[in-house]
């Protein structure tokens, strides 16, 4: 199977990495074919909402998503969106590439793909996640992606706290799991 992860944290050491990376150690024991794509340091803008690629066609922005990701979207079969959370939702960065799904919803769709989030906060507090979950769990249903699972990592402020947790070893199992 292709897993395409989709990172989008600043800190390239940092906690959503770290899960990713667990993930990817998990998914890749289990001989599955794993893509790392650094959402952060790509040029990816925001969706313009022209409309010129009506749902199903070549997007006019000819940054990284159209001329890259969306590419290798269409190979994979398991995206995984990690990431921290930004003031109760997903950061701009990852945001952006799930507004750009719009260029080629009817083809992603279709394919019916599956994928996992990875993501943790500071907070330990189930209402910091509750907009972030309700927001993947409908990009699930509305893209009819096969919601494979996720971690949540509660009170995750800093690389030493997450390592402290169970976290790392869930994502690790999660992608040995796929």
């Amino acid at each position: 199977m292709k897993i395409l992860v989709l990172k989008s944290s600043g800190n390239k050491k940092g906690s959503s990495n770290m899960l990713a990376d667990e993930f990817i150690k998990g998914a890749s024991k289990n001989g599955h074919e794993v893509t790392e794509f650094d959402v952060i340091r790509k040029k990816i803008n925001p969706c313009l909402g022209c409309g010129a690629c009506g749902m199903n066609g070549a997007c006019v922005q000819k940054d990284d998503y159209e001329n890259e990701l969306k590419g290798l979207l269409k190979e994979t079969d398991v995206i995984v969106f990690a990431f921290p959370v930004y003031y109760f939702g997903w950061p701009a960065q990852i945001k952006a590439v799930v507004d750009r799904f719009y260029s080629h919803t009817m083809e992603l769709t279709n394919m019916h793909k599956k994928s996992v989030m990875l993501t943790l906060a500071w907070n330990d507090d189930e209402e910091t996640f509750a907009v972030t979950k309700a927001y993947y769990d409908k990009i699930c249903d509305y893209m009819q992606f096969e919601n494979l699972g996720s971690v949540v990592g509660k009170g995750c402020g800093t690389p030493s706290m997450t390592a402290g947790t169970d976290y790392p070893k869930m994502a690790y199992e999660l992608g040995l799991s796929i």
